[in-house]
């Protein structure tokens, strides 16, 4: 595993965001979803695509708070712009779970 300074991890900004929009990506290679996160007021909404389809439907999706990064270089997938990179982890079978915070924390928070 290669170690990473205190400098290095301060330049990610992962903030707290609520899934404000959730909708089928059709024009997706594999399976995923358009969300659309709002980050409050300073970020606003940005959209990601997500591969989150095994466990999620998109109805239980709104509302949810996530973790995700939101100071990568925008990305074009397919016909959208990825504007954020949306949190999670690969459970047993290989399905990504998403990564969220346990309390309400205000939009736009940042992890330290």
């Amino acid at each position: 595993m290669q170690q990473i300074d205190w400098q290095d991890f301060m330049k990610v900004e992962l903030r707290v965001g609520k899934i404000v929009q959730a909708e089928v990506f059709e024009q997706a290679r594999k399976p995923a979803y358009i969300l659309h996160v709002d980050f409050g007021e300073e970020l606003g909404i940005k959209k990601s695509s997500a591969q989150i389809t095994q466990l999620y439907q998109p109805e239980n999706l709104l509302g949810k708070l996530v973790v995700a990064v939101v100071n990568f270089p925008k990305k074009q997938i397919g016909p959208i712009q990825s504007e954020c990179l949306v949190t999670g982890f690969h459970n047993a079978e290989g399905h990504v779970a998403l990564c969220v915070p346990d309390a309400e924390i205000p939009l736009g928070t940042k992890l330290l």
